[in-house]
């Protein structure tokens, strides 16, 4: 183990942290540990995979999702955060009168695996508050103070971001502690996987499906070699994958109605993620420009997202600019993008 400091020691001895940050850290952490009992009993829980209803934007939600809520909004009473936004919610949400924090956050994001036992996890993202509550989180992602996610898996694990870094603690079953074992994550640089929902391929844009379909043609193809797709249906179990060994992540844009900025929210997916990304040196765009410069007309507005290694975020974004014939399911020259 890389280091022994528990999560409440690295925030005590952190000068740069303020306290009642540290504090909203820390409750959020402390739900993390009751879910993550909640989550690893599964069916002894009762049904928590079970529909119980629609979100503000019309997405099914689960039983978990709900209780993921309510419990962070309680757990969250009486810090430093003022203002609280949910995806599982349709406006912001007062918390601490005078707070100087807003807090967003997807309770449970991949949902739809709460009864496979795959990884799922919670995401949030605190700002600065404003006096005007939606404009607290309608703003550029580079504004973010603190970013992080929860990860429910076979353990459990905080990665999270203040801004100096990217770090990683594991939540420890005997002590109850989640335990810093990477001050420092570096995403690799060597990596040949790449993450994507292949079943949406013909609803794609040109420029996309000749990205993928110069990694399928592998070394035979334009790339020069082989690659590997892996595609969870959970945001927290891509992004922790692609942070440890690399790769790259992709939910486009598509031809589809509701699909048009793709499916992944900015204010409580795609914001937070960004910048846990960018802290651990990989690099995160809507496909085409730097994500953490961009915001969002609502608090539930969609953005495509592709993140991970930073050549090839950026190849992602070179094919935008091709010339519409090389991007063509016939052209199979772009030897401009061999490795």
């Amino acid at each position: 183990m890389a280091s022994h400091v528990d999560l409440a020691g690295y925030l005590a001895n952190n000068p740069d942290i303020p306290q009642d940050l540290g504090t909203v850290v820390m409750a959020m952490c402390d739900v993390g540990k009751t879910l993550s009992h909640k989550i690893a009993r599964g069916a002894l829980e009762g049904a928590m995979g079970a529909a119980v209803g629609d979100n503000a934007d019309g997405d099914v939600q689960k039983a978990l999702d709900i209780i993921a809520d309510e419990m962070f909004f309680a757990a969250l009473g009486g810090t430093a955060v003022r203002w609280y936004a949910s995806e599982e919610r349709e406006d912001v949400v007062a918390l601490t009168p005078g707070g100087r924090l807003a807090l967003a956050t997807d309770p449970l994001d991949g949902s739809s695996n709460i009864d496979v036992n795959v990884s799922i996890g919670t995401i949030f993202s605190i700002y600065p508050a404003k006096d005007d509550p939606e404009a607290s989180f309608l703003r550029p992602g580079h504004e973010q103070i603190c970013a992080g996610y929860i990860i429910y898996g076979p353990q459990t694990g905080l990665v999270i971001s203040f801004g100096q870094g990217t770090m990683s603690f594991i939540l420890d079953p005997e002590t109850g502690l989640f335990i810093l074992v990477d001050p420092a994550m570096k995403i690799p640089d060597a990596a040949s996987e790449f993450a994507i929902n292949a079943s949406n391929y013909r609803h794609w844009s040109k420029p996309v499906r000749a990205y993928i379909d110069d990694c399928l043609a592998g070394e035979n193809g334009p790339r020069g070699k082989n690659f590997n797709m892996r595609w969870v249906a959970s945001l927290v179990a891509e992004t922790h994958r692609i942070i440890s060994r690399g790769g790259i992540f992709l939910y486009p844009s598509d031809s589809r109605k509701g699909y048009e900025n793709g499916r992944l929210r900015m204010v409580y997916e795609c914001a937070p993620i960004a910048m846990l990304v960018e802290q651990a040196g990989g690099l995160a765009t809507d496909g085409c420009d730097r994500l953490l410069d961009q915001k969002v007309k609502t608090l539930h507005g969609r953005t495509p997202l592709v993140f991970g290694t930073p050549d090839k975020v950026g190849r992602v974004a070179t094919y935008h600019d091709l010339p519409e014939n090389e991007t063509s399911a016939l052209f199979r020259d772009r030897g401009l993008f061999r490795d």
